[in-house]
């Protein structure tokens, strides 16, 4: 156990910060090169290199806050606050995209025939896969409330178990996305519909995957015994994420999805 004559954790030396932020310029250099040059190299160059460098800077966090008690009660608050700060961040992204979607659906423009969805948009139906995706989403809510309460009671194997079936209930809702962007009718580049309808499912379907990807490592790190129901605020954390993802999808589901059709 790390000891010291204060609460707070100085963070050591550790050069993942710097190769983060320059192989993150290179990650938007390549995906400029992918757009304008049809090139996807560099791209998935530093898309390598940012898995590696995240992979061993997490890495890092893990060792220092399970092994090395170096997270005290006072920096579990701090990264408390921090998480939160970062998932109020995120409400004003997609708020950014809800006003856009407003802004046009309200008043439509002359140049997309005053209509919305525009002329020869066929919207998909909220009662078919839109719907089956919002009951999975829930579900996943119900599972992931459960599994934290089994983790509060020293239930681990339980709570193993039901957070497996969070992270099933994520991979089912990313697929059924994926099959529906396949039988949409209109494409990002149909109109201002067909792009603030992509760029919202699609971020949207993007968190969900990042939170998919969170509770596979508290899946793991719970199978290696890191979590205590004292000591698991990276769990914690990835619940408060998974909960966000929930609620946008009601919203993207209520206003994108029912309110257009």
């Amino acid at each position: 156990m790390h000891k010291s004559n204060h609460p707070y954790h100085m963070v050591t030396i550790s050069p993942w910060p710097l190769l983060l932020s320059i192989n993150i310029m290179y990650t938007f250099i390549g995906i400029i090169k992918w757009f304008y040059m049809f090139k996807m190299n560099l791209f998935y160059l530093a898309l390598i290199n940012m898995l590696l460098i995240m992979y061993q800077w997490w890495r890092d966090v893990v060792r220092e806050g399970t092994f090395q008690g170096m997270h005290t009660s006072n920096m579990v608050k701090n990264m408390k606050t921090g998480m939160i700060l970062f998932i109020v961040s995120e409400i004003f992204f997609f708020i950014s995209l809800f006003w856009t979607y407003f802004h046009m659906s309200l008043s439509p423009s002359i140049e997309i025939g005053m209509l919305w969805p525009p002329k020869n948009i066929v919207m998909l139906n909220p009662y078919n896969i839109p719907l089956l995706n919002s009951i999975i989403l829930i579900s996943s809510g119900l599972t992931i409330t459960w599994s934290h309460h089994l983790l509060l009671n020293n239930k681990n194997l339980m709570s193993m178990l039901t957070l497996m079936q969070t992270i099933n209930l994520g991979v089912m809702f990313t697929l059924c996305q994926i099959y529906e962007y396949f039988e949409t009718s209109f494409t990002i580049a149909d109109s201002v519909f067909g792009s603030i309808f992509f760029l919202t499912t699609g971020f949207h379907g993007l968190h969900v995957i990042i939170g998919t990807i969170f509770l596979m490592i508290c899946f793991m790190r719970m199978y290696l015994n890191h979590f205590s129901k004292n000591h698991h605020f990276g769990y914690e954390a990835a619940i408060w994420y998974w909960h966000f993802v929930d609620i946008v999808w009601l919203f993207v589901y209520t206003w994108i999805y029912w309110w257009s059709f």
